[in-house]
């Protein structure tokens, strides 16, 4: 059987595959499961600097669950609790990626799928992508663990009306709302998303994920502690900044060591 969570490298890179393009990349409880093990086990690489999320195929990158699993998997609350201890395990592990993150979306983007792309840290799409999360035709919540990447994106008006509506939108409309990063022609879509990847994997990766660190400690309205505050000075102990400035002083290109 086909896997379908693959993982691609590319040196520092790491691209991880939805890969049931026969069905779109539609979501399964296996896929959910084995996606969550994978990021957990990307995020715990020293030597990675960027991932790549994706669908196969080139028409989608996901259109959200499969709805055929409904009646096996989530016909009623009880199944439907598990199945989202799985899906909320994932979603973690993808928003507490150490590494920089990059939605690669091409086609579809909806429900489950722009759940996932909502917890990356930047999300590129092409000019014909289609995005929403219409559920309320299936009679079916989004529960707060599915729900708060979206809104730490979005905003709360923007989400309900997401979700009020339930409308299937374009790729502009989602730039406009905040959804996206950068909207390309459909045939740049791969190619803009590895160059961007690549652009990050050139700089300090202690530094992409003490930036990643402290936007997400900002969300937590506590005062920082005194440690804390101290941590943003922490780089200039690192051998990378010692690598930075002296290749800028030589105008050379740095070579970082993670250090």
């Amino acid at each position: 059987m086909t896997d379908t969570i693959l993982v691609e490298r590319d040196g520092a890179i790491a691209t991880v595959v939805l890969n049931r393009p026969e069905k779109l990349n539609a979501l399964t409880k296996p896929m959910w499961r084995r996606l969550g093990e994978v990021m957990t086990e990307l995020s715990a690489e020293e030597s990675l600097r960027c991932v790549v999320l994706r669908g196969a195929g080139g028409k989608s990158f996901a259109p959200g669950n499969d709805i055929s699993e409904f009646e096996t998997e989530r016909a009623n609350a009880a199944q439907a609790k598990l199945y989202g201890e799985i899906l909320h395990f994932t979603l973690g592990a993808i928003r507490d990626c150490r590494h920089p993150t990059v939605a690669l979306i091409e086609g579809i983007c909806i429900g489950g799928g722009l759940e996932i792309a909502a917890l990356c840290d930047l999300r590129i799409c092409g000019e014909s992508s289609r995005f929403g999360v219409p559920i309320k035709r299936l009679g079916l919540v989004m529960a707060y663990d599915e729900i708060a990447g979206l809104a730490a994106l979005v905003g709360r008006a923007a989400t309900l009306e997401i979700l009020l509506e339930g409308r299937v939108f374009g790729a502009q409309e989602a730039k406009d709302k905040g959804l996206v990063t950068r909207i390309v022609p459909d045939a740049e879509v791969a190619r803009e998303t590895m160059a961007t990847a690549r652009r990050i994997a050139e700089g300090a990766p202690l530094v992409a994920r003490w930036h990643k660190k402290f936007l997400r400690r900002l969300d937590d309205p506590a005062p920082l502690t005194q440690a804390e505050s101290d941590e943003g000075f922490a780089c200039f102990d690192t051998e990378d900044f010692r690598i930075g400035t002296r290749s800028f002083l030589a105008k050379i290109t740095p070579e970082f060591k993670g250090r």
